[in-house]
């Protein structure tokens, strides 16, 4: 088969689809000449993988070192097989396939991939570390980004690592900021997490109090996070999956009105019908939370017979790297929350 600008020449099974939703791919690191090769340093799972894994095994390094390396000589790839998901990497160009469109890339740039685990060919010789608290992985590993694929150079005024954390939600911040109008009320499930907080950071920077903020936060943890960088009018302490209590207390906050705008971060299932309820008739509801179900949102609205828009949350809009990036540069607290987080 020609090799496919998308990568089709190396889905293994089932035959005939793309590497995203295909159950195996070739991770052979043996480049094709529309190719590059990265030498890989560190992989950020995705939030909703990463805590399915933690589920499963337990907080113990090895265990979920192993419950990583299983996936990827299964699938050739880091794509969860429950969560759906997979996360992105940072590395080193290794090598440049000689029938690649020109970029401006070059042999021995420090990047990270802006296209999923989920469909990056991806071979781990080691896993040197399991970092908790950050859903990430230090390794020695080779990827492969197909000509299709997009990436952003490691900046040269942070860590790798935060450089990393950033990135991998940087479609959030960005997506927004465009559905966002002046004079909304927007509600943000899980803002106490990287894509909340830069969901919140966004839509202030761009609307400052023509935009009321709400955000919905369950630990003590992310309340303290919410609350440092000062960019919620109101926040809400519940569990996500509460949709009832969330209801209620958004119609308070609202005097009934509910939210223009929810916009879902939350990283575990089930937290569906608290984002519709929360909406008001023909509002907007953006899924950003790779554990949404299309399934429950979809007859869950119906069922309770709400008109409103709801929109999957696409990892990727145009300059959403540099939106993400400038927006964690321009605004102290939410630098020095990732920092203290991200920069180990």
């Amino acid at each position: 088969m020609e090799n496919c600008k998308f990568g089709t020449h190396r889905v293994l099974e089932p035959k005939g689809v793309l590497p995203q939703p295909a159950w195996k791919i070739d991770n052979n690191p043996d480049i094709a000449d529309n190719e590059i090769l990265i030498d890989v340093m560190r992989l950020n799972i995705d939030s909703a993988s990463f805590r399915q894994i933690v589920e499963e095994v337990g907080k113990d390094e090895e265990k979920i070192a192993s419950k990583i390396l299983e996936i990827v000589d299964k699938r050739g790839k880091m794509h969860n097989p429950v969560t759906g998901s997979g996360g992105m990497l940072i590395g080193t160009v290794e090598k440049i396939g000689k029938n690649l469109r020109q970029r401006d890339l070059k042999v021995g740039d420090k990047i990270a991939t802006l296209v999923s685990l989920s469909l990056t060919p991806l071979k781990i010789e080691k896993i040197n570390k399991v970092i908790i608290d950050q859903d990430q992985v230090e390794v020695e590993a080779k990827a492969v980004i197909f000509e299709s694929g997009i990436y952003a150079k490691q900046p040269d005024d942070m860590s790798e690592t935060l450089a990393l954390s950033i990135l991998d939600v940087a479609g959030a911040p960005a997506q927004a900021e465009r559905l966002a109008k002046k004079g909304d009320v927007v509600l943000i499930l899980g803002a106490g997490g990287k894509s909340g907080l830069l969901c919140a950071a966004a839509i202030k920077r761009k609307f400052g109090k023509d935009v009321k903020t709400i955000a919905l936060v369950n630990s003590k943890r992310s309340l303290e996070n919410v609350e440092k960088l000062g960019m919620a009018d109101e926040i809400i302490q519940l569990d996500a999956k509460d949709a009832v209590s969330i209801y209620h207390e958004v119609y308070k906050l609202t005097d009934g009105k509910m939210a223009d705008l929810v916009i879902n971060c939350v990283n575990i299932p089930d937290t569906e019908m608290s984002s519709i309820l929360s909406c008001k008739e023909r509002g907007k509801v953006y899924f950003f939370s790779m554990a949404t179900s299309f399934t429950k949102a979809a007859l869950g609205a119906e069922g309770i017979g709400y008109d409103i828009e709801m929109l999957i949350g696409n990892g990727y809009c145009k300059n959403h790297a540099d939106v993400a990036l400038d927006i964690v540069r321009e605004i102290p607290a939410l630098k020095e929350i990732f920092q203290e987080k991200f920069s180990k």
